[in-house]
């Protein structure tokens, strides 16, 4: 045994040193930390590709179904750690690095995060992707080949300022280019057709035509042969118009190049104004165009028909943003093939699934008809003629009822309702939560789910578990091989087994010491990024997601605004040290976002600014939040902050992270947050506010927050603090809303918030209680890998074994 692992090692390190000398010319010892990590990531790079095309071919040698998971957000991360935690070759490089003394941290800095997302929704995808290659799914994700990805963020004066993020100069080192396999696409232009010998034909004249280039990002699984792909698509103009550009008509020959290259520049441009919306659908039919001609072509090249695409091939939309596949498929069927209509749908109907993200009315995608019409006509006609018919069948099924198919249409208001189409088109329909999936069929899809029930099912989100644990908290990833040995890295369920020492001192004394150890150095890491001194022995309580109104990090300010007054009237009062973290990106259209981080930061300098006040209680805002912080935040965290307002959130996935790194959830009957409290128990989560059903009561009786306001003297007093100022800005603007309006009813929830953060900092100061709590959240964090929910996926959805 011992012989070949030396083997490995061996071949390895004269890899590396011969790679090195090739491709930059320099030895170990002269080579330069960036030069490092491209060499080390080329040589994964090609280990990946080989697997891949090994898994491949197994897969089309035995006729196996793949499956296509589209989204316009992937958020990867870093690729290099994961690959050698994922393919166990981290001790045999950390060893060969030893050699030359170079430290592995230094190297994993060199590379940028692959920021190709915003936030949940892209993470996700990620973490599927892992999680398939981990169950050996054959799996291929498509998205775009952004340029530049979620901006990076920095706080002036506590305004967010957005910047690019240029990832592709170190990440481009894990593409690989298949130029070979491009696409084109086609945009605006006049549709003709006509009828011949009983056959239909259709021509499409005067289209731009946009080269769509496929570059592959593999994606490691642990312990398995199993490697997926992420195919990101760039934009390119097919050709240059010398003609134009000799003519000296330079703008417009350059203007087409640069509408094309546009569209793979930067992930979702600010669609507030018609330019960006018309980019933005331009981007979504480029996305769904490119992956449906690629998995057309590889299907073809396999089986040499489509009659079977359905039984081979499971597409899945992940939200909805690549709607337009569907009938972007429809059109190869129908045009390309000459399929009958009846034929095409029942391949289309039974090839698409597709999960729903959001519940909430103005995050439910809809496009204007001119628009549609004029950017992709054809596309338009196809959608037109699904809904005549899904309205055409509605109205013989609800018995002449056209108010109800009025309802059900997927074209009403000169609209497209993308989420609608889903529906109707999809053989399967999922939320991510339990509670999530309750209320598609109760409210937001009502009417299709009594007219489809068995279309509607559940799939709890889950995380690739192993990124937040194996590879971001060592110490506890040590601890659990020695108390519950090794098997939890492959089976999430294996954490279970930690639950027997809840009683055992000796390991309730370790978790403490790992979770100081994790505090520690995530202070550090805050020290030299802003020169700030966080307590490592106050509470770190955490809230981090998108900013978000309905995630309701204003309500989390008002309740440090009300304990800062409390500790201004008593400074000598008992008060268990408090470090408050936020770490949050605003949407760059989201004046009101924006405004809230200004608070926050306004907020946690003001408290500096008093240090006696500040040994108690403070709150450092994290700048640009990306994964590779939340891989150094979670294992920190004590308490984890869900405080959305019930009925809002559909799942979340951080809930999960840090849950799994021993945090306390404290938050409302919301999302996943229901799972978590049924996995640990009532006594090991801290839950308050309003349930679903009385959020729904208060609505429906009419909802007042000013009553709340001339009522509650702490209310009264923290949102007259906003209108005075903290730390010299005011806030009237925020203070307005929830005075006025409170959409995400903060005011009402106030009191029942309050009382759970008092309750927290008792229990916190009941140092064994507080462990045994961690303890239990560690242990049923296992349900909620990415593994299982993959795995659900597969069995209940996609029809893979």
């Amino acid at each position: 045994m011992e012989k070949k692992q030396l083997t490995q090692k061996e071949e390895l390190k004269q890899q590396f040193i011969d790679r090195l000398q090739l491709d930059c010319s320099v030895s170990p010892d002269e080579a330069s930390d960036s030069q490092i990590y491209q060499v080390l990531s080329a040589m994964m790079v090609q280990r990946l590709k080989h697997m891949r095309q090994h898994f491949v071919n197994k897969t089309n040698s035995i006729g196996g179904k793949k499956v296509y998971y589209l989204s316009m957000e992937f958020l990867m991360g870093r690729s290099l750690k994961t690959t050698l935690y994922n393919l166990e070759l981290v001790d045999d490089v950390t060893s060969i690095l030893d050699d030359y003394h170079i430290n592995i941290n230094q190297i994993y800095e060199q590379e940028p995060d692959a920021g190709l997302g915003n936030g949940g929704l892209g993470r996700l995808a990620a973490c599927y992707l892992d999680a398939m290659a981990t169950q050996g799914i054959p799996a291929t994700g498509h998205s775009i080949c952004y340029e530049y990805g979620i901006f990076r963020q920095e706080l002036q004066d506590g305004w967010q300022t957005e910047f690019p993020d240029n990832w592709l100069p170190g990440g481009s080192v894990w593409l690989d280019p298949k130029p070979d396999e491009a696409i084109e696409v086609h945009f605006e232009g006049e549709i003709q057709e006509y009828w011949q010998d009983s056959y239909h034909y259709l021509s499409h004249h005067n289209y731009n035509t946009v080269l769509a280039i496929p570059y592959d990002l593999y994606v490691s699984g642990y312990g398995s042969e199993g490697v997926s792909a992420l195919r990101l698509w760039q934009a390119k103009a097919p050709s240059f118009d010398m003609k134009s550009f000799n003519e000296g008509n330079y703008a417009s020959a350059l203007s087409q190049n640069s509408m094309a290259n546009a569209i793979s520049k930067v992930l979702y441009p600010n669609d507030n104004h018609l330019e960006g919306k018309s980019l933005r659908l331009r981007q979504q039919y480029f996305l769904s165009a490119a992956a449906i001609g690629d998995i057309v072509n590889h299907h073809m090249s396999v089986y040499g028909t489509l009659d079977n695409l359905h039984e081979k091939v499971a597409i899945h939309i992940n939200d909805t943003h690549p709607t337009l596949a569907i009938p972007e498929l429809m059109r190869v069927l129908l045009d390309d093939c000459g399929y009958t209509w009846d034929h095409a749908w029942h391949i289309v109907t039974n090839t698409f699934a597709y999960t729903n993200h959001t519940v909430m009315a103005e995050a439910l995608e809809k496009w204007d008809v001119n628009l549609v019409k004029q950017i992709i006509p054809r596309i338009f006609q196809i959608i037109v003629e699904i809904n005549n018919r899904y309205c055409a069948s509605l109205m013989e099924r609800n018995g002449g009822d056209s108010a109800k198919t009025t309802r059900m249409s997927i074209i009403k208001d000169n609209q497209i309702h993308m989420a609608t189409l889903c529906v109707m088109a999809s053989h399967s329909v999922n939320g991510v939560s339990k509670l999530h999936s309750e209320i598609i069929k109760e409210s937001v899809f009502h009417d299709e789910y009594l007219d489809t029930p068995n279309k509607f099912k559940n799939v709890t989100n889950g995380i690739a578990y192993r990124r937040w644990l194996y590879q971001s908290n060592p110490g506890l990833t040590k601890l659990l091989r020695e108390k519950i040995g090794n098997k939890f890295l492959v089976d999430g369920s294996e954490l279970k087994k930690l639950d027997v020492f809840e009683n055992d001192k000796a390991v309730l004394e370790q978790l403490r010491k790992i979770k100081k150890e994790n505090k520690e150095r995530f202070a550090k890491y805050v020290k030299q990024k802003s020169g700030v001194l966080l307590n490592t022995d106050s509470i770190f309580d955490v809230q981090v997601k998108r900013l978000h109104e309905y995630k309701r990090q204003h309500l989390n300010v008002m309740n440090i605004l009300a304990q800062y007054q409390y500790l201004l009237d008593h400074p000598n009062a008992d008060f268990a040290p408090k470090t408050y973290i936020f770490a949050a990106k605003a949407a760059p259209g989201y004046y009101l976002a924006k405004q809230i981080i200004k608070m926050i930061w306004a907020l946690s300098e003001e408290i500096r600014k008093n240090p006696r006040i500040s040994e108690k209680l403070s709150v450092y805002f994290l700048e640009d939040y990306k994964v590779t912080l939340s891989e150094l935040l979670m294992p920190a965290s004590d308490i984890s902050e869900q405080i959305s307002l019930a009925g809002t959130e559909a799942s979340g996935t951080g809930n999960m992270k840090l849950m799994l790194n021993g945090a306390i959830t404290l938050g409302t009957l919301d999302g996943a947050n229901i799972e978590i409290g049924d996995a640990v128990g009532p006594d090991n989560i801290l839950i308050f506010g309003m349930k679903t059903e009385e959020v729904n009561a208060l609505k429906a009786q009419g909802y007042h927050p000013g009553a709340y306001y001339e009522q509650n003297p702490i209310i009264h007093s923290c949102i007259d603090r906003m209108y005075a100022g903290i730390n010299g800005c005011k806030f009237a603007e925020v203070a307005d809303s929830l005075k006025n309006i409170d959409p995400y009813m903060v005011l009402a929830d106030f009191d029942s918030y309050a009382a759970i953060q008092k309750k927290s900092s008792e229990l916190y100061q009941d140092t064994e209680k507080w462990t045994k709590m961690s303890l239990h959240n560690i242990a049923g964090a296992g349900i909620f890998s990415a593994d299982r929910a993959v795995n659900e996926y597969a069995r209940d959805i996609w029809g893979v074994k």
